[in-house]
């Protein structure tokens, strides 16, 4: 797979893929959804905390980012250190997810599971959950803006086929603009490319960054 590309749950916020289990007494339940900043993952938590107002803990731990970029969050909500965020984590980023969060919301049976019973109960919700969810290819591109002359429309789309790019807005005037989505990997060659083909008489503008999210 790609640099820029990764794997990600589709399941939205208000419609997560759900699963749960018992283990001596004390229900494990597993929320996964898709999200795109940390601020989102806070607010699922919040929503799962609303709708489980009598559980003893809520642990979650979300992922965001692309390669060499990819950074997450965890908290054990009250159980003891690294027996429930961390094992969540663990789920996420074993199958190699990024951009999603999973919560673990624990009702409390009454029976103390020890560090390594919680570690594996909280492992298999966060798994159960997961296994339940849709999932899709995250994939990273950069956007153009590019202002060149007519003559020069058809070069500018044969490199942008070549290269996987995608034709966005474009208008007509004394010039063209055309807006522009290339995958992140091509980037630098299209505008290395564009550069040696109109000798530099037509610069590629960044004008920003997009994702794209293929369903498997």
């Amino acid at each position: 797979m790609a640099e820029n590309m990764g794997r990600t749950v589709l399941n939205a916020p208000n419609d997560p893929a759900h699963d749960a289990f018992v283990e001596r007494r004390s229900q494990f339940i597993g929320d996964a959804c898709h999200i795109t900043a940390f601020g989102e993952a806070l607010a699922f938590v919040g929503s799962i905390r609303s709708r489980h107002p009598k559980a003893r803990h809520v642990a979650y731990a979300c992922v965001c980012g692309g390669a060499g970029q990819l950074s997450g969050r965890m908290s054990d909500d009250g159980e003891p250190s690294g027996t429930a965020g961390k094992p969540i984590l663990e789920v996420l980023t074993g199958n190699g997810l990024t951009d999603c969060v999973v919560t673990v919301t624990r009702y409390f049976g009454g029976v103390l599971l020890g560090a390594g019973g919680l570690i594996r109960a909280y492992s298999t919700a966060a798994s159960m959950a997961i296994a339940k969810a849709r999932f899709g290819v995250l994939r990273r591109s950069r956007r153009y803006r590019v202002v060149l002359d007519y003559r020069h429309i058809g070069a500018l789309q044969r490199i942008l086929a070549a290269l996987g790019g995608e034709q966005g807005e474009t208008r007509y005037a004394d010039r063209v603009t055309f807006e522009l989505l290339l995958p992140e990997e091509h980037a630098e060659r299209f505008e290395a490319q564009v550069r040696d083909a109109f000798s530099g008489a037509v610069r590629p503008e960044a004008v920003g960054a997009a994702e794209q999210i293929i369903e498997a």
